[in-house]
């Protein structure tokens, strides 16, 4: 009886998963038959901000690789960079029984609710790439993801070797450093991170001044725009702390336009690492370029399945990142695929 009972169960599931795969808003959820469906592992609610940057495909695609290449059925839905349809979507997850809930926040507030109906429904929740803030912990099982605070730690040492020269010569010239910083999505944690560890280390040197910080919400065009309103403002910009690839790039194109020099008159850190930014490190419009990993679906199907199978993950797990230089042997970087 109970083997007919769990055996009417998944087929259940299988019906809506089937359901769900076809409702839920994004492409390229896995997908297979109900003889495939039967004899394969747990179901993994996946939920994305969006598709705005490569970086963000890039994330993307391998949770669905990593899913496939397990036997784990993955319910993939794009959130189009809206926290409702994020909510949506893992109520939604919870209503169909998944066996474990994935998603990226895409910002730390406003999940106390739904992670609390997650938990009723016995349902674990993994957090990965962006952080939240919840008043009980204990709502989801873990994090694992980028470290923010020490991308911009290395931003701003970056900054403090790069104007050495400068800094000394400070007392004598009382000339400042000027820095343009290009925020990512207001509330995420992402941002606020990189934020912080950027002026923790630039703390104490008052020769460094933010003359200007605006949020682009990482997107190419907003970076642009913004480019384009403060180089109207000011005209001794020393330095751009970005915080990510896209806003960077559409940067660049309006300091080209202006007729400057992107990386000899302006100094650009810039993190994320896509390919585009990498080229343009070797071609010398970029300073800095600090690695932002996208590629942790692996880590995060085999911490779903260790959820479903009842298991502790650890409370805080980071990927491994790398920076580079604009003095490093550029040749040896390998094409990063986003």
């Amino acid at each position: 009886m109970i083997h007919d009972k769990n055996r009417i169960r998944k087929l259940f599931r299988i019906i809506i998963f089937t359901i769900l795969t076809s409702c839920l808003v994004g492409c390229g959820a896995q997908k297979k038959s109900f003889s495939q469906a039967e004899d394969s592992g747990i179901i993994v609610g996946f939920s994305q901000i969006g598709a705005e940057s490569a970086w963000r495909t890039c994330n993307t695609r391998s949770v669905q690789d990593a899913a496939a290449e397990r036997g784990v059925q993955l319910v993939y839905a794009n959130a189009e960079q809206k926290q409702e349809n994020q909510i949506k979507a893992l109520r939604s997850f919870i209503a169909y029984q998944v066996d474990v809930i994935a998603f990226i926040p895409i910002v730390t507030d406003g999940w106390d609710n739904v992670l609390q109906e997650a938990r009723d429904a016995g349902i674990p929740v993994l957090v990965t790439d962006r952080k939240i803030d919840v008043a009980d912990q204990s709502l989801y099982a873990g994090f694992i993801g980028t470290d923010s605070l020490k991308e911009g730690r290395d931003a701003g040492l970056f900054i403090l070797n790069k104007f050495k020269d400068k800094r000394e010569r400070f007392a004598e010239t009382n000339e400042y450093i000027n820095i343009v910083e290009l925020f990512g999505t207001e509330g995420s944690s992402v941002a606020i991170g990189r934020a912080e560890g950027f002026r923790e280390v630039l703390k104490g040197h008052p020769e460094f001044r933010i003359v200007y910080s605006k949020s682009g919400d990482f997107l190419r065009s907003k970076g642009y725009e913004l480019a384009v309103e403060f180089l109207g403002m000011y005209d001794d910009i020393d330095a751009i702390f970005s915080h990510n690839d896209g806003m960077s790039l559409g940067a660049i194109e309006a300091i080209e336009e202006r007729g400057l020099r992107p990386g000899t008159d302006i100094v650009i850190v810039t993190i994320d690492a896509q390919q585009a930014a990498i080229d343009a490190l070797r071609a010398g419009k970029v300073n800095c370029v600090i690695e932002c990993n996208p590629k942790t679906g692996p880590e995060i199907i085999k911490l779903a399945e260790r959820l479903a199978a009842g298991e502790n993950i650890p409370r805080l797990q980071y990927v491994h990142e790398e920076v580079f230089y604009e003095t490093d042997d550029l040749s040896l970087i390998e094409p990063r695929g986003y």
